[in-house]
């Protein structure tokens, strides 16, 4: 992998943390938002993360096909336009109705930028380099969803809370200047593939039935079902249980991108010494594991519930890089198509179990826990066994 310019390999990473960053980095200011917008907090947190996930899934699958048709490049550069439009829309906002429309202009825009992302690796790279190229991605953008909430809640301290909209139409603007100059386009016009609806449709029933996808798809799309979760509960965890403020919330997250850094960096190199399906198990397994550990980190206070946390942190990012490189790679003809659909099963999981965590009946740790350990369970479940294709999609 020496051979990745460290600029692309930047550029793509940025382009992959897009989404958690547009999200994360709003959730210390939620109650500020409320407030200024008079309208209530759980009414307006369940419609900014729904509806952005709800879009960001539903995008994925448009943006895909719509890049394998007509390159990378012109899909990239105009979703990260929307981007800027929603994020311009929601700094200027007056009432709610108007932020969720911003939202909204934002999730497809960066569905584009994380769907292609994924689908520029796979364009140059296949096999053992996808895989470690996929770990260094993350190891990068792992600082998306753990310094963002801090970033958030620093400019909303210092300049309130539009001015968060502010840094996100920056970074939109700096990135499509930063791919247009650096990546640009990574699919040759021969390997374009021009489609109608129906064979769309097709294509995605095919790799729907597909083994070889869909076990290593799900395996992600649960253990970063899980992950969403972890971030979208462990603020109200950490503030309750344990009197957190706002900024040790923050700094808390920001500690924990030094677990995923170490999961991604090892990643690569187990992949290469025992398979990227025994890698995945191993990350399952301790994704589990971080979630029994939590069901009882109870009686061992916050270093309990630290530990826990860290061990299914470590697991996650053990499955997520190698579980995307097993989806993607036996479909080079149909790469951005696969990582839409990959990108719409995550989502849709994220969706899921986030709601899930919010509304078990139980604890609001004992509900982490149970998701977390479930979100492992299910990525263990689906990445055992050896693939075969139930259709051939290459």
């Amino acid at each position: 992998m020496s051979a990745v310019p460290r600029p692309w390999l930047l550029t793509l990473a940025a382009l992959s943390a897009m989404g958690t960053l547009s999200t994360n980095i709003l959730l210390p200011s939620l109650p500020v938002i409320a407030r200024s917008l008079a309208v209530d907090e759980a009414r307006l947190t369940a419609a900014a993360l729904g509806m952005f996930l709800a879009a960001f899934a539903l995008a994925q699958l448009v943006v895909g096909p719509l890049a394998d048709r007509l390159g990378r490049r012109p899909v990239v550069l105009g979703g990260l336009a929307v981007f800027v439009a929603g994020s311009i829309l929601g700094a200027l906002a007056p009432t709610l109705p108007a932020l969720l429309a911003g939202r909204v202009l934002q999730a497809v825009g960066v569905a584009a930028a994380s769907v292609l992302a994924r689908a520029a690796a796979r364009d140059r790279f296949e096999g053992p380099q996808l895989a470690a190229l996929l770990g260094r991605i993350m190891v990068v953008m792992a600082a998306a969803p753990g310094f963002s909430p801090l970033l958030g809640g620093l400019v909303q301290a210092a300049w309130g809370w539009r001015a968060l909209f502010g840094v996100l139409v920056v970074t939109g603007v700096a990135l499509a200047l930063a791919y247009a100059r650096i990546v640009g386009e990574t699919l040759p016009v021969e390997r374009r593939r021009r489609q109608p609806v129906a064979a769309l449709a097709r294509g995605y029933l095919t790799l729907l039935s597909d083994a070889r996808f869909m076990r290593p798809a799900l395996a992600t799309a649960a253990i970063l079902g899980a992950l969403f979760a972890f971030f979208g509960t462990t603020p109200l965890v950490l503030a309750g249980d344990f009197g957190f403020s706002a900024l040790q919330v923050g700094l808390f997250f920001a500690a924990t991108v030094f677990i995923v850094f170490a999961a991604g960096s090892t990643a690569p190199r187990w992949t290469a010494r025992w398979g990227a399906p025994a890698v995945l198990r191993l990350g399952a397994a301790m994704a589990v594991a971080g979630g029994l550990a939590m069901l009882a980190s109870p009686g061992t206070g916050l270093p309990g519930f630290a530990v826990a946390g860290c061990v299914f942190l470590f697991g996650m990012g053990l499955v997520s890089p190698t579980g995307t490189a097993l989806a993607l790679t036996p479909f080079a003809s149909q790469a951005g198509q696969a990582s839409a659909l990959l990108g719409f099963v995550q989502m849709a999981a994220a969706a899921l179990l986030t709601t899930v965590a919010a509304t078990l009946p139980m604890a609001r740790m004992d509900a982490l826990a149970a998701v977390l350990a479930g979100g492992g369970v299910l990525a263990l479940l689906s990445g055992w066994g050896r693939p075969t294709a139930v259709v051939s999609a290459s």
